[in-house]
């Protein structure tokens, strides 16, 4: 018989122990981030969201998403295929997201702006082309909100030729409570006694976790002060494109919707 110890209740527990524990501890960060985020979107900016390999789904819970900011935009490796010069191949590659060159063409394809604030997920927070990103952001005086796992990122070495990693750069640091390695249920060695890895990568599920609460907080600040709320609805309910393509409207190319 197999070790029932790996099954969806474990996985359920294991979630929401990860959950709770972002909820717990997190909260000061993330609302230090939608101060931060607030700011930005008074003085005219928006919130530019990056992320690599799964890191990419915090991107998307932020920008372009129902109950997501409309002054938010995701930039993706792949923006180098659609607006750049890489070919699909090269994107394909498993290790570009270790390529520091990558960042400053990233945000040439973009246009940014001076008010932006910047929020840049990476659980392992040490892969050349997030922390260069990173570097460069803060190089040009942004706002710098990094989402990472500090059990992971703290026992690394940074592919970044400067030695620093995401969270070192940043202003405010918001710890998504995964731990080393990411994935956080052990599998039981195999009949030799080989490890086989683990399986339950929470980092996914608390990510969009942060994401939600800090949208949510920025959303609450904007309210107490008696401001307009810049939210985007599902475009799959009536009215909906309307209301959306009207506030897209004010960012124009700033702001791009849907793509990969």
């Amino acid at each position: 018989m197999g070790d029932r110890t790996v099954n969806q209740q474990t996985a359920a527990q294991r979630l929401r122990a990860a959950f709770d524990a972002v909820v717990e501890t997190q909260q000061p960060a993330i609302a230090a981030a939608a101060d931060l985020v607030v700011a930005s979107l008074r003085a005219g900016g928006v919130v530019q969201v990056f992320g690599t390999g799964h890191s990419r789904s915090f991107a998307m819970e932020i920008a372009g998403r129902a109950g997501g900011l409309v002054p938010a935009n995701k930039i993706s490796i792949t923006d180098l295929v659609f607006y750049g010069e890489l070919s699909p191949e090269q994107v394909l590659d498993p290790h570009l997201e270790r390529d520091p060159s990558l960042a400053a063409s990233l945000l040439a394809v973009h246009d940014i702006r001076p008010a932006d604030i910047f929020l840049v997920c990476s659980n392992s927070g040490g892969n050349g082309s997030t922390v260069e990103l990173a570097r460069l952001v803060k190089e040009h005086g942004h706002p710098l909100v990094a989402v990472t796992s500090m059990d992971h990122t703290s026992r690394i070495e940074s592919r970044h030729p400067s030695g620093l990693r995401l969270f070192e750069l940043a202003d405010v640091v918001i710890d998504n409570r995964g731990v080393f390695g990411d994935a956080e249920l052990p599998l039981p060695a195999g009949p030799d006694g080989e490890e086989r890895g683990a399986v339950l990568a929470t980092s996914t599920v608390t990510s969009a976790l942060i994401a939600q609460l800090l949208v949510t907080e920025v959303c609450g600040l904007l309210l107490e002060a008696g401001e307009e709320v810049p939210i985007l609805i599902s475009a799959n309910i009536p009215g909906g494109d309307a209301h959306n393509d009207r506030l897209r409207e004010r960012y124009g190319s700033r702001v791009r919707s849907g793509g990969p």
